[in-house]
């Protein structure tokens, strides 16, 4: 798999703060990640790029320079909520902006607790552009999550890098921790632990630290590996093996449901490179002939399993329709400010192939085993349509076309020429 694209932003920003060099092996080859390493250069931090190999002289916290433009972040969420938590500490005016699909998706949320740092913000009704006058130092906050939220999370501790003080916060759902790894990876002081209600967990960082660069190992990216994973534990008789996959505790979660489908997927050779851990995936032929060798009642998927699952659940409402008694996506109403409409593209898309499916605000429901067919579908220009429903092809009867399918290029612009590579 090619780098993890999460992990890759977020590598890529910290060595941009830290003071000198840090070389990240196996970046993300993603659009997303390129559009984070443009914005970086346009900020003044020199990076040299070799094949999948990056070299970032770090700026520490203080000399980023003001752009001479707009920072285009694409169509890159990651990009532009991460780097306006780096940009609120900086003395100087930046404006972030993207594609439309970037210039739709909510930022309040980064939005408000940023200005309670003591950033200066404007944005369009709470979109993108956002323009943000930083102001050195920020002062400290404790923060509850209103959204379970990687990037918002994200964008708060990085802003607390140059607080002065001690910024915490809490989050009620467990969301993607690769920040605080790569954090503590670079010697950054950080704490974790139970907040005071139950399910609670804060993460907290004292600003105003110096960090050093470092060396960083990119792990395969376990989200683009579902596709495949998904694919070979559908198709009959397939075997699969893929190595060096990231096996971070907060996004396995895709992991445990396929199995819990009785689909024989496997895992091993578990270790830790860069404070991030990888293993080995096996997809073997189920133990009986069916695609579910535990067929049960409807299987519904809520509440603190969404944000651990948000990336891969048009993924799972497509092996839902394989197995006995179906799916339900519930509380998942994240997925309607996604690069698409999640929610509308998958069960308009399974409606094409000739599922049953009923549409709720916060998810959906698809009924199984169901044979699908080919069918037009469109992407709707979003990556993660595009390879949930290649996979929903393979398995279907008939020639299946994807509107828009460069879409993958995104995240995974090797997607098609892999998957052909693997499929006979």
């Amino acid at each position: 798999m090619p780098g993890d694209k999460s992990i890759s932003h977020r590598a890529a920003m910290i060595a941009a703060l830290a003071e000198g060099a840090s070389r990240i092996r196996d970046f993300s080859t993603s659009e997303d990640c390129g559009a984070t390493l443009r914005c970086l250069d346009q900020l003044g931090v020199r990076i040299s790029r070799d094949g999948s190999d990056v070299s970032i002289e770090g700026c520490g916290r203080d000399r980023f320079r003001a752009p001479a433009s707009p920072l285009d972040c694409g169509n890159s969420g990651t990009t532009m909520r991460l780097l306006a938590g780096i940009l609120a500490g900086q003395e100087f005016e930046s404006t972030l902006t993207g594609d439309d699909s970037l210039r739709s998706r909510p930022m309040q949320r980064i939005i408000e607790p940023l200005q309670m740092l003591g950033a200066a913000m404007s944005s369009a009704g709470g979109h993108a552009p956002l323009t943000i006058r930083g102001r050195k130092p920020l002062v400290p906050i404790d923060y509850e999550l209103l959204t379970p939220s990687a990037q918002v999370k994200s964008c708060i501790l990085l802003a607390g890098l140059n607080a002065n003080g001690r910024t915490k916060v809490t989050e009620d759902q467990p969301t993607r921790d690769h920040t605080e790894r790569m954090l503590h990876w670079f010697g950054v002081p950080i704490e974790t632990g139970d907040g005071e209600k139950e399910n609670e967990r804060f993460v907290a960082v004292t600003g105003r630290t110096a960090f050093a660069g470092h060396d960083i190992d990119v792990p395969g990216d376990i989200s683009s590996a579902a596709y495949f994973i998904a694919a070979a534990a559908l198709l009959d008789n397939s075997s699969l093996e893929i190595e060096s996959v990231g096996f971070n505790p907060t996004r396995t979660l895709f992991l445990k449901q396929m199995q819990s489908f009785g689909l024989n997927v496997t895992v091993g050779n578990v270790r830790d490179e860069a404070n991030e851990p990888r293993s080995t995936i096996k997809v073997e032929p189920a133990h009986d002939s069916t695609p579910a060798a535990n067929p049960k009642s409807l299987l519904t998927l809520r509440s603190a399993l969404i944000p651990q699952l948000i990336d891969e659940l048009p993924l799972l409402a497509v092996v839902g329709s394989q197995i006995d008694g179906g799916i339900e996506i519930r509380d998942a109403s994240e997925l309607r400010v996604k690069e698409s409409d999640r929610i509308a593209a998958t069960v308009a898309g399974l409606r094409a192939m000739g599922a049953k499916v009923e549409e709720f605000e916060d998810g959906l429901r698809v009924n199984g085993p169901t044979r699908l067919r080919g069918a037009q579908i469109e992407s709707r220009g979003d990556h993660r349509i595009a390879m949930t429903f290649a996979v929903a092809g393979l398995i279907a009867e008939g020639e299946t076309e994807i509107k828009d399918a460069d879409c993958v290029g995104v995240s995974f612009p090797e997607f098609f020429e892999l998957l052909s590579s693997v499929v006979e």
